[in-house]
């Protein structure tokens, strides 16, 4: 079980990323303590409900 530690928002500003929808990274922690990092997409965050503290879905 992994658990959101961190989410950084990378897209600083009002700039235009093209045709991609904005992207988060986020930190993870297991229960030993270990990070791990991922990118998704904020708005896949957003529907999925998922903040700091949170338990990081497994599929």
């Amino acid at each position: 079980m992994k658990i959101i530690k961190h989410i950084f928002d990378g897209d600083f500003g009002c700039e235009e990323t093209g045709s991609q929808k904005p992207t988060v990274s986020v930190t993870l922690t297991d229960e030993a303590g270990n990070e791990s990092y991922v990118t998704v997409e904020d708005e896949w965050l957003t529907n999925n409900g998922l903040n700091i503290g949170d338990t990081w879905p497994e599929n």
